[in-house]
């Protein structure tokens, strides 16, 4: 393999339908030119309607395969989706203070996009204590924010900015916050960086339902981070790259459209463009 390839390491759950999880970061960093080195973190049975059951991969064997390719290669950046139970995150929290030179790019998923809940309580208090202070970006959505610093039925009082100051000081570097769930004509996302800068970005909202919009965005910026772009530049090529997915997206089952994350092959024998700059 070409050794200026950025190697990734995505840790998260299997997907069947390549909407979102394992597979929907494997095509997007593959997509940008990165090579994917996956770790499985549990099963699920899910369709484009919903998730319906999830198997946690056992905590030893999660960090057996882990071990194994940190080992044996190069890891460029560390992008963590579903962790699936207790047990996975207090190993991935063991890996990473072992490894603390990596970059870490967090999507923490809470639910399905139908909204099954995906995350337990504990869970969540588990990745603020153990992973977040590891974490170079967080990528939640607006809910996702809220449900990390507040874990009660007060939870929609808090502002974006409140949410973003509190996942700050849990000592995650950076931050960026989707708008997907927000009732807003655009998609407002709002970046907070280490520095104190922040930005904020609008995206024309578009018409139908996403399976994977999250994972595609967070293994953008992974992607993108890897391969040398400022966290900012990262930031701004990945929602791009996932806009353009989106608009892109396929219809493979009944419910939420699957973004598709190598739409940029649709055109590409009439196109000059570099695929890992649109």
């Amino acid at each position: 393999m070409d050794s200026k390839t950025p190697n990734l390491l995505i840790i998260s759950a299997s997907d069947p339908t390549s909407g979102a999880g394992m597979q929907a970061d494997i095509q997007t960093v593959s997509s940008l030119g990165c090579h994917p080195l996956s770790v499985i973190t549990g099963l699920t049975v899910q369709d484009t309607k919903g998730v319906h059951h999830v198997s946690p991969v056992e905590s030893k064997l999660f960090a057996a395969q882990a071990q194994a390719i940190l080992d044996d290669s190069k890891v460029d950046l560390i992008k963590c989706g579903m962790l699936s139970s207790e047990e996975n995150i207090r190993m991935l929290a063991n890996l990473l203070n072992e490894y603390p030179n990596i970059p870490v790019v967090l999507d923490p998923i809470m639910a399905s996009g139908r909204g099954d809940e995906l995350t337990s309580e504990s869970m969540r208090q588990l990745m603020i204590e153990l992973i977040l202070p590891r974490v170079t970006i967080l990528t939640p959505n607006i809910m996702e924010a809220r449900q990390l610093v507040k874990l009660d039925d007060q939870v929609k009082e808090i502002s974006i900015d409140e949410a973003a100051k509190r996942l700050l000081a849990t000592g995650c570097e950076n931050l960026l916050i989707t708008g997907t769930h927000d009732v807003t004509d655009d998609v407002v996302n709002r970046l907070y960086l280490s520095d104190g800068e922040t930005e904020s970005y609008a995206w024309k909202r578009l018409p139908h339902e996403y399976h994977g919009s999250g994972c595609t965005l967070a293994s953008a910026i992974a992607a993108y981070v890897a391969q040398g772009l400022s966290l900012k530049q990262a930031v701004e090529e990945g929602q791009d790259f996932t806009w353009h997915t989106l608009d892109a997206a396929i219809q493979t089952g009944q419910g939420q459209r699957i973004p598709n994350r190598f739409f940029w092959m649709n055109d590409f024998d009439d196109s000059d463009d570099d695929p890992t700059h649109h």
